[in-house]
């Protein structure tokens, strides 16, 4: 995944020098992508060259600190060349995504991630979207393997997210967001501070 100093998150695959941090570092072998120093945006080429030197069974697209959007056609591409599982985890503008606001990994991805109680708005919770040839595999991780039994309350709450998600007030909450979030770098690139991608 992408380097938590350049935007990624904690839970794909983070380590330091000295020790393994997460549990995705601490049971697989983890390696970071990173972004390009020039542009600040992910560096695809040596993202690609180091996919083609390491073959990873999984790569992982997404991040919890990078303001630009991903190219999940780019990932898909590398992924293609060295016959690994495209993962996108959404966490974190997955709300963006249900309100057509960010490109949508859908097409690309293998495996989509994300949780339901950050831009969907919803309860603490999370869902995950696969092809078809890795159901049995997940359904059995998650169940028995993670959890027990549902709970039904915290579905019923997920299915009214989602059905919020699709009413225009859903869109206009998310377009603020865009706008928030370009007023912010505006105000931090005018007092001189640098923005990371």
């Amino acid at each position: 995944g992408l380097k938590l100093s350049d935007g990624g998150h904690l839970t794909h695959g983070h380590k330091l020098k000295a020790k393994k941090v997460s549990s995705s570092s601490i049971f697989w072998n983890s390696e970071q992508y990173t972004l390009n120093p020039k542009t600040s945006l992910i560096d695809f080429e040596k993202l690609e060259q180091k996919a083609k030197e390491l073959h990873p069974k999984l790569i992982v697209a997404g991040a919890s600190a990078y303001p630009r959007f991903i190219d999940f056609k780019e990932f898909r591409k590398i992924c293609n060349q060295t016959n690994s599982i495209l993962m996108s985890d959404v966490a974190h503008y997955s709300g963006l995504i249900a309100a057509g606001l960010y490109p949508s990994p859908f097409e690309y991805s293998d495996i989509v991630t994300t949780t339901t109680h950050k831009t969907l708005r919803g309860p603490r919770g999370a869902l995950v979207f696969f092809k078809k040839e890795y159901e049995k595999k997940i359904n059995s991780a998650i169940f028995p393997t993670l959890q027990g039994g549902p709970h039904l309350h915290q579905i019923a709450a997920i299915a009214v997210a989602l059905k919020e998600a699709k009413s225009e007030d859903f869109r206009n909450y998310q377009n603020q967001v865009l706008k928030n979030i370009k007023a912010l770098c505006d105000y931090l690139q005018q007092n001189n501070i640098d923005i990371v991608s």
